[in-house]
Formats: C-alpha cells, sequence, structure tokens
C-alpha cells in the first residue's frame, strides 16, 4: 500500500468514526431532550421579566460578537448581526469559494429564506437549543451557551503571544461544530472557546448571556421602536414609484446603483448609537403601506418576476457594521435634484427595458434614453458613495478584485459638460455592444481566458473610436488643461478622492490624502458606470471561479484606461516613463495592450510645468485650482510640511515620512488611541502602503513587491475596516512611539514597540480598550461609523 493510498484510508476511516460518533451523539441529545424542531422565540408581554435579546443581549452580543461575526466571511456563516441572523444559526458551507464550477446557493439574510425553518431546510444548523425547552437543554444543547463555557474553562493563556495553535489565517479551516459535534470538538480544540483567539467577556456579561439563553432566548416583538421618519419615507416611496414611463426608468436606474446604500435622512445627523435609522432601497411585490415582501434576485437588473412591484424602503434591523456600511441621505434637496436630471430635463421615454441578462447588464443599452448629463451627474454628486460600491460593496473580502489596483492612489473626474459634449447619448448608444460587462455571462463564466482575448477586443474598438469620437468633437486639437476635469461646482469635496487599498479590502475618502502617489485614474462616464456595473451591480459573490476571474480580468481593462486618462495631462516623456514604471515586467500581452492602444503622438496637455516632477506639480495646479473647499489640506502627510499644526500633529509629520524597508516591520492597517495632554482624544490611522513591479498579473502578487518603494500614510481618522494592529498612547509617550517607529530594523524592535505601546489580541484590557475606540469613532463620525472587524488582528 502506497502512502497516497494510506493517506486516503485514514481520511475515510476518520470520516466514519466522526460521523459515527455525531450520530450517537445525536441519539444521546434525543434522548435526553428530545429531538429538534424550530422553537418559536417571540414574546409580546410588555412586562417580559426575562432577559430579552434587544434590551439585554444585543449590546453585548455588538460589542463582543459582531466583531468577527458580521458579514460574509463570518465563521461558518454565523452572522450575530441580528436577532434573526442568530436564530438562523450556522453552515458548514463557504460564501468564499474561489474554486467552485457552479454558482453557489445564495444565503443572504433576509433576501434568500424567510423563516429559520427555511433555513434548516437549506443546511443551517441551530447554535440555540432546538429541544426541549428546560434550563438545563437551553444550555447543553445550545452550541453558543457552550462556546462560551468553553471559554470560561480554558482561558487564554497568560503569554505574550497566543500559541501556535490558533490557527488565524484568512483561509484557515473551518471547524463548524453543530451542538451533535461539540463533545469532540471540546476535546480537539480545548482554547477555541468564544469570542475565539480574544479575551472572555467579563462575568456580568457572562452571566447575562446565559440567562438568557437558560430562559430560552427569546426577543420581544416588535424589536424596535417604530421610525421617526414616516413622513419622509412616504414621500419618498411617493416619489420613486410614479406611473410615467420616465419616473419608472428613473427609479429602475437609482435603485440600480443605490440598492446597497444604508439610506438615512436629516434628523438623523444628530443621532448616535441606537438611535441612528437607515434604510434598504428594495424591490417589494406590495404596494407602499403594506408589509414589505421583498423580490429577491442574485442581482439588482434581475428579472423580478412581475412587471408590477415597488420599490419601497425597508428599516435597516441589523448592527451597523464599518465594512458594509455606505450612508446616503435622502433629503428634500436630494429629491428636487432628481427630479431636475430625469424627470424635467427634455427627453421621452418610448418603452422601458426588459431584464434579459445580456441587455440588462449593460447599462449603455438599459438606460439610454435617459440623458447621459443625468446619469453622470447622480453619480458625481455622491462619487465617493459610487466609488465605495467596489471597494465594500457585496463583498466582504474582494482579494480577487483587488489585486487590480494599486495599494494608494488619487481620482479625479472629467468636467460633466465635456462628457455632454464628448461621450454624447448617440455614441454610446452606437458603442454599447463593444461596452458589454461580464454580468452579461450572469453567475458562471465558463472560459474567462478566452473571454479576455474577446473583450480586450472589443475595449480596443471602443477607445478607437472614441478617439475618432474627440478628433471630430475637437477638430483644432485643443489642449488638455484643467478645465477638463470636474472641480466639484466649487462646493463638491467628491471631486477628487484617495483609495487605500489593505490587501483584500479597500478605503475610499474624499480630498487628495497622503504623498503624491505612484499612480492615479481620470474617471469620465463611461468608465465609471461600467465599474459599478462589473463590480457592484453585475458581482455575485456566490458566482463560479470563471465569473471571479472573469471579473478579475475585465477590471484591468478599466484600470488601465484611468490610468491614461490621468497620463494625458502629463508630457509625454514623462507619461511614458510613469507607464514603463508601473508595468515593470508586465506579462506580454499587457504590454502588447498597451503599446497598440496608447500611443500618444496625437496628444499635448495644455498645462505649464516648472519643475523635474510634473506629476507632483501636477497636483499642485489642481489644489490650487480646485481651492480649499473642496480639496481640504492634508496637514499631515503634504510637503512642505504645514507649520501651524499642533505640536501632536508636527510628531505625525514627521512619522508620515517613513518610507521603504522600515515599513516592512509594521502591518498594513494599525490604529493608534491618542490622550492629548488636555485629556481629549484622537483615533490616528497608520497605512502601510506596499509597492508592486506592476498589479497586472492575477497570481504571484508576492513575488512583484518592492519593500523599498513603500510608502507610509497618516490620516486622523479611522482609514479601514479590519485593523491588525493597535498602540495606546499619551501625547508625552508619542515622541518615542514616532522614533522607535521610524528606526525599525527588525522583528525584535517591533516587538518591543509592541510591548510598550501595543493592544494585542490577548490583552486583559482588550475588551475595555475596543470600547473605548468604538464610543470615540460613534461620537466622531455619528453617520459613518460601524463596528470594525478583529477578524485580521496580528498575533505578534
Amino acid at each position: 500500500m502506497n502512502n497516497y493510498t494510506k493517506r486516503f484510508a485514514l481520511f475515510i476511516l476518520a470520516t466514519i468514526t466522526f460521523s459515527g460518533c455525531a450520530v450517537v451523539a445525536k441519539h444521546k441529545l434525543d434522548e435526553m431532550y428530545g429531538p429538534a424542531q424550530v422553537v418559536e422565540r417571540t414574546v409580546v408581554e410588555k412586562d417580559y421579566s426575562e432577559p430579552e435579546f434587544y434590551h439585554d443581549i444585543k449590546p453585548i452580543v455588538d460589542r463582543r460578537c459582531v466583531v468577527c461575526h458580521g458579514c460574509y466571511d463570518a465563521p461558518c456563516q454565523l452572522k450575530m448581526s441580528s436577532f434573526e441572523s442568530i436564530d438562523r444559526g450556522a453552515s458548514k458551507e463557504k460564501v468564499y469559494n474561489g474554486s467552485r464550477l457552479v454558482a453557489g446557493n445564495l444565503s443572504r439574510l433576509t433576501i434568500d429564506a424567510g423563516t429559520t425553518r427555511q433555513w434548516r431546510e437549506d443546511g443551517f444548523f441551530p447554535v440555540l437549543n432546538e429541544r426541549a425547552q428546560s434550563t438545563t437543554a437551553n444550555q447543553q444543547a445550545s452550541v453558543m451557551h457552550r462556546m462560551l463555557q468553553l471559554k470560561q474553562a480554558h482561558p487564554l493563556p497568560e503569554t505574550e503571544l497566543l500559541p501556535d495553535s490558533f490557527d488565524l489565517s484568512l483561509d484557515r479551516d473551518q471547524q463548524c461544530a453543530s451542538i451533535e459535534d461539540f463533545d469532540q470538538f471540546e476535546r480537539d480544540y480545548p482554547l477555541w472557546g468564544m469570542p475565539y483567539g480574544l479575551p472572555a467577556i467579563n462575568p456580568e456579561e457572562q452571566a447575562t448571556i446565559e440567562r438568557w439563553l437558560a430562559t430560552g432566548a427569546k426577543a420581544k416583538f416588535p424589536g424596535i421602536q417604530p421610525t421617526k421618519n414616516p413622513i419622509e419615507i412616504e414621500q419618498w416611496e411617493q416619489f420613486l414609484n410614479g406611473d410615467s414611463l420616465k419616473q419608472k426608468l428613473m427609479s429602475r436606474y437609482i435603485y440600480e446603483h443605490l440598492f446597497l446604500a444604508n439610506i438615512y435622512f436629516s434628523n438623523n445627523l444628530s443621532s448616535i448609537g441606537e438611535d441612528r435609522e437607515f434604510f434598504k432601497l428594495v424591490r417589494s411585490t406590495t404596494e407602499p403601506g403594506q408589509a414589505i415582501e421583498i423580490i429577491s434576485s442574485r442581482r439588482p437588473f434581475d428579472d423580478p418576476g412581475s412587471d408590477t412591484f415597488y420599490y419601497r424602503l425597508q428599516r435597516v434591523k441589523s448592527t451597523i457594521l464599518a465594512k458594509q456600511h455606505m450612508p446616503y441621505l435622502f433629503n428634500p434637496q436630494r429629491m428636487q435634484r432628481w427630479q431636475q436630471l430625469f424627470l424635467d430635463a427634455e427627453y421621452t421615454v418610448t418603452q422601458l427595458p426588459g431584464y434579459d441578462p445580456e441587455l440588462a447588464s449593460n447599462p449603455f443599452i438599459t438606460f439610454k434614453e435617459v440623458p447621459v448629463n443625468a446619469r453622470y451627474r447622480f453619480m458625481l454628486d455622491e462619487a465617493q458613495f459610487t466609488i465605495m460600491g467596489f471597494i465594500k460593496g457585496p463583498v466582504c473580502r474582494g482579494q480577487v478584485a483587488l489585486n487590480v489596483i494599486n495599494d494608494h492612489f488619487w481620482v479625479l473626474f472629467t468636467n460633466p459638460d465635456l462628457e455632454v459634449k464628448y461621450h454624447t447619448d448617440v455614441f454610446l448608444a452606437k458603442e454599447a455592444q463593444m461596452l458589454r460587462l461580464p454580468a452579461e455571462h450572469e453567475s458562471t463564466a465558463l472560459t474567462p481566458l478566452t473571454s479576455w482575448l474577446k473583450y480586450s477586443e472589443m475595449e480596443r474598438s471602443y477607445l478607437t473610436a472614441k478617439q475618432q469620437r474627440f478628433d471630430k468633437v475637437f477638430p483644432n486639437k485643443e489642449m488638455l488643461d484643467l478645465s477638463m476635469l470636474w472641480q466639484g461646482d466649487g462646493h463638491n469635496q467628491n471631486a477628487s478622492l484617495t483609495i487605500f487599498r489593505h490587501f483584500d479590502s479597500s478605503t475610499v475618502t474624499k480630498g487628495l490624502i497622503g504623498n503624491t502617489p505612484k499612480t492615479a485614474w481620470v474617471i469620465g462616464y463611461p468608465l465609471l458606470e461600467r465599474i459599478h456595473y462589473l463590480l457592484v451591480a453585475g458581482f455575485d459573490v456566490y458566482g463560479n471561479a470563471g465569473h471571479q476571474l472573469l471579473t478579475r480580468l475585465y477590471m484591468d481593462f478599466l484600470r488601465m484606461e484611468g490610468e491614461f486618462a490621468f497620463l494625458k495631462f502629463l508630457p509625454q516623456a514623462t507619461a511614458e516613463k510613469e507607464i514603463d514604471h508601473w508595468y515593470r515586467n508586465a506579462e506580454d500581452k499587457v504590454e502588447l495592450y498597451l503599446k497598440e492602444m496608447h500611443s500618444r503622438n496625437y496628444e499635448t496637455t495644455g498645462l505649464e510645468f516648472k519643475t523635474k516632477n510634473p506629476k507632483v506639480e501636477f497636483f499642485n495646479q489642481v489644489r490650487q485650482q480646485y481651492g480649499n473647499v473642496v480639496i481640504p489640506p492634508d496637514l499631515i502627510n503634504l510637503q512642505p510640511f504645514n507649520s501651524s499644526v499642533t505640536s501632536y500633529q508636527q510628531q505625525l509629520q514627521q512619522l508620515s515620512q517613513v518610507r521603504g524597508k522600515t515599513l516592512q516591520h509594521l502591518p498594513e492597517q494599525s490604529l493608534i488611541y491618542l490622550q492629548l495632554d488636555n485629556d481629549e482624544h484622537r483615533l490616528i490611522s497608520l497605512i502601510r502602503n506596499r509597492a508592486h513591479l506592476n498589479v497586472s498579473h492575477l497570481f504571484g502578487e508576492q513575488d512583484r513587491m518592492v519593500p523599498k518603494e513603500q510608502t507610509f500614510s497618516v490620516v486622523e481618522d479611522v482609514i479601514g475596516t479590519y485593523p491588525n494592529a493597535f498602540y495606546r498612547l499619551t501625547e508625552q509617550q508619542l515622541p518615542d512611539f514616532v522614533s522607535r517607529m521610524s528606526t525599525l530594523s527588525s522583528e525584535q524592535d517591533y516587538q518591543q514597540l509592541l510591548r510598550l505601546y501595543g493592544i494585542r489580541r490577548n490583552d486583559k484590557q482588550f475588551w475595555a480598550f475596543s470600547d473605548a475606540i468604538h464610543d470615540h469613532y460613534l461620537q466622531s463620525r455619528p453617520i459613518t461609523a460601524g463596528l470594525l472587524d478583529f477578524n485580521r488582528i496580528e498575533n505578534r
């Protein structure tokens, strides 16, 4: 018997043994507590005296459990951000599966199944007791109770670092133990009680949750207060459900762009914590005034199944997570703006478009009768939100989509007035077939590499037609200058954006933050729309490997299109050097594509440059032209430094200049909780921007890193939603911290820094520190703040 045969035999034996143990455990539980069946957990008594979820448990679960169990990448799909998600339970199936050959089954809470019983039929198992409702059964037949007890019985070792038995990698094998498997789980992983890899919750919190579980894990109905916004909801639902073809097409466009938004109203601007109200724009089979019945579809442009449906605003009941939170304000000014753009504009809708995937996935066909000006200005008004869609969008782990971008770059936008003249509705309608997107294949693309070649030819054809159109519109070869860019109408800070990539997540913030980055994009309407329909509206996290790969490959075209639109503003010699630098060691087909499609012989910038660094000079001109209202100055990172900053900001300025291999010892995202001498506090983000030879390859990213070109950005705000490291400092300690971090030369140096200032994941003060940073975050950013995710905290 060879080694392979032996290993296979042992695997089969272990599987049979494990399955047999589970069967025995199930039989034993059935004998002791009766067979499992779904339990009704809602109560309506006003004077219910036992612990109840919304009043007693949710505040604890939010701060102690949801920080790891909140999104698609929650271990074992156990989301704990709402009562319904806890009652649903867990699953052994992974949402993130880059090798599946066919699209996975949808498991979106509140959308794809309506009841706990339906989730059981879909393979989810309970973490609450579903056997006889006795105190003993509610404890011993509950995975949640047993996990908490396991942590109490086996607390974290009092060592500097967690032992190697903890697997904290993103792609770790998940041990999704049901109650029938739990005895074996306890024997195999005694240290893996909950919270996993973090300190136990305090005795008072533990006692409250245990009593809740022992008394049946009940939740009051209704669990949340009536909305404070009934008038606003009525007005908006009336606006979005008009009868005319114009109104219907407008509402479809708005829905397909805002389906991920957490919508709020003006009276929420000063609300904090549980007082905040957010809403989702959904499609419902029921009309306004009736209970919402969501139409479940993979994508927002999928067929709703009926000609009669309604756009409704549904209250968000789950906890707000920073990694998913995309707030969007609905107010009278917004409604008036959309009335002006979509309804008052002079155009005619002759018929409503259908939902065939090949057509519905292409916005240039679906919305061809809506003026480009309306579409583009709609997206520009909240450009940060628009770009944030592919950063936070339908994914909580986006490395496949995000390894197509650099770690730090800036974004500007073309002038809408130019777009109206240059990218006319007729031109886009004519080129619509060349602007097709991978979502036309739905969620199962079978030949992504062959498709890449097809789409590359389409992109070539589109860019050729685009240049020909440019030559016709501007026959006198007008020079490109800053008038070609959207300058925020003199007040809108969405006119410039900074994107930070953190391996498999990313952040979009307004303004030009950090030192001048290696790359930048200039985005016009067709590019902005394609980014949205590629990575937001058209991306399916449950899609097969081909769909995800093709999406990633297509994004190469869009990145290059944005980059080369930026390079047109630089002198030709400078642009050629930049291209060579950005695409060092690029694959042959990428190099050929670049040479063929981006010859600049016919293009000349109209800007004058007086220094040896035109790229830096260009952005200085942009800042001056746009003004401080549109682009507020970056006081920390921008050189030459602003001398009027406070003493602690001067220290941060020094920190922002750390470069190169020193940064190798730091994680990608760190957060400082800084106590100033006046007892005020600040949250400071430290972002390590890795450097690549190029980002045009799907695989082998680690081999293309250039440590000596890394940069550091320091921001007085929360940047990133997956912090890797925490530091707690006083203003008096800041100079020493800056000095140590600026001179790191070894892992030992970094370990000493952590001993002095770090809050490690096994620190006894971890939860108190966590509460402090979340409280400060919420107080300082009441609309945009959400709970951070602790799944990526390092163990160093």
